[in-house]
C-alpha cells in the first residue's frame, strides 16, 4: 500500500524540491501541501495522511505548535519534523510534542527515505548528525530545572512567536482580532511566567526553545 504523505513548509521552492524527492520514491504518494501549521490542522481531516513531514519554522502557526495540537487527536498519524536547526532544545521540544522523528533539511535523499521507512513502521528516527549523548545530557538538565515552555498556553505560545517575529502590539492585536490591551496583558503574563523582564529576552527565549527561529 502507498504511504500517504502530507508536506508542510512555508517556502514553496523547498516544498517543490522535497515533493520531487518523495514522488521519486517507491510506495509514496504526496496527498497534500500546506504552508503553515494552521493549514495542516485544517487539511488533515480531509486528506487523512499516514505521515506528515512538518517544518518547524513556519510563519503563522509553526510546526511545533501544530504538532502539539494534533498529536492527541490523531495518534496513528506519524510526524517527521524537518528543520535547519539541530540544537538539543529544538530536538527535545519536537520529541516532547510527540514527533516520531527529526531530520535536517540538508540531509541526503537516502537519509530522508530511511527516516520515512523507520517512522512509518513505528520507530523513532533522529538525523544521523544528532548526538544521542548530547540529548541525554539535555534531558538530565531538563529533569532538574524543568522546561517552562510546556506550561505556556497555546495562545501564549502564539503571541510569543509573533513577538519574536518582530510584530508590535498593534500588529499582533490586528492579526488575532483582539484589543491591544489584551496583547499587553498576555505579554505581561508571559514575562511573569518565564521570569523575563523585556521583549529582547522574550525573543531570545522563543528562538532558544524553537517557538521562533532566527530567519523568521
Amino acid at each position: 500500500m502507498l504511504t500517504r504523505i502530507m508536506l508542510a513548509d512555508d517556502h514553496a521552492l523547498v516544498r517543490s524540491g522535497i515533493k520531487a524527492l518523495l514522488t521519486a520514491m517507491p510506495g509514496v504518494e504526496v496527498v497534500g501541501e500546506a504552508s503553515d501549521g494552521a493549514e495542516v490542522i485544517e487539511m488533515i481531516p480531509q486528506l487523512k495522511p499516514d505521515l506528515v513531514l512538518l517544518d518547524i519554522a513556519m510563519k503563522g502557526m509553526n510546526g511545533l505548535e501544530a504538532l502539539r495540537r494534533l498529536r492527541g487527536e490523531y495518534p496513528t498519524i506519524r510526524f517527521l519534523m524537518l528543520s535547519m536547526y539541530g540544537s538539543e532544545e529544538y530536538v527535545m521540544q519536537a520529541l516532547n510534542a510527540g514527533a516520531n522523528g527529526y531530520l535536517f533539511k540538508d540531509s541526503a535523499a537516502t537519509e530522508l527515505e530511511k527516516a520515512l521507512y523507520e517512522v512509518k513502521h513505528g520507530r523513532q528516527y533522529l538525523d544521523s548528525h544528532i548526538s544521542r549523548e548530547a540529548l541525554d545530557n539535555y534531558m538530565k538538565r531538563v529533569a532538574q530545572n524543568g522546561t517552562p515552555v510546556e506550561v505556556l498556553t497555546p495562545r501564549q505560545r502564539e503571541i510569543l512567536q509573533l513577538i519574536a517575529e518582530g510584530n508590535n502590539t498593534k500588529e499582533i492585536a490586528y492579526q488575532l482580532n483582539v484589543s491591544a490591551k489584551t496583547i499587553e496583558t498576555h505579554r505581561a503574563q508571559l514575562m511573569d511566567r518565564l521570569d523575563i523582564r523585556d521583549v529582547p529576552g522574550l525573543v531570545r527565549y522563543a528562538i532558544r526553545t524553537g517557538i521562533a527561529t532566527p530567519d523568521k
